[in-house]
């Protein structure tokens, strides 16, 4: 259940830069430890996002800083939700091929979205895949 007086909401947009990812890291990373977070909890979310927003960077936007990321970080004590959006053309989430599949296993790419799918309770990526919706309810929510 919701509690208004704990509930957050921040957004931003980044320029496509390691930089600008690492600064959304931290300040969720406090976001998080502020509410009570346990280690277990924040680790997934900041995994996730990080993966999310290195995708956006990189896959997305193409590794261009002239391209900008819009994050959504809404929650409450019982669980966050991220929103991300680049400037890209999207892409199929289904035409990712399974990092774990014996041919892909020496492949540098595609995990992150599975790692996401992995650590997070909902992944939504929103057609024509450049918006990615995920949320963490935290155990016993």
């Amino acid at each position: 259940m919701s509690d208004a007086a704990h509930d957050f909401r921040d957004t931003w947009t980044i320029a496509s830069a390691r930089e600008e990812i690492d600064m959304v890291l931290k300040q969720v990373i406090a976001r998080l430890e502020a509410g009570g977070w346990d280690e277990t909890a924040t680790f997934a979310v900041r995994l996730s996002l990080e993966e999310g927003l290195s995708n956006a960077m990189n896959h997305g936007n193409g590794g261009d800083p002239g391209r900008c990321i819009e994050v959504e970080f809404t929650g409450d004590p019982s669980r966050c939700s991220a929103v991300i959006v680049d400037e890209g053309p999207g892409y199929d989430p289904d035409s990712v091929p399974d990092p774990t599949a014996e041919e892909n296993l020496t492949v540098a790419s595609g995990r992150g979205l599975t790692l996401i799918r992995a650590f997070m309770t909902e992944v939504t990526v929103v057609a024509p895949g450049n918006r990615l919706e995920m949320t963490y309810v935290r155990p016993g929510e």
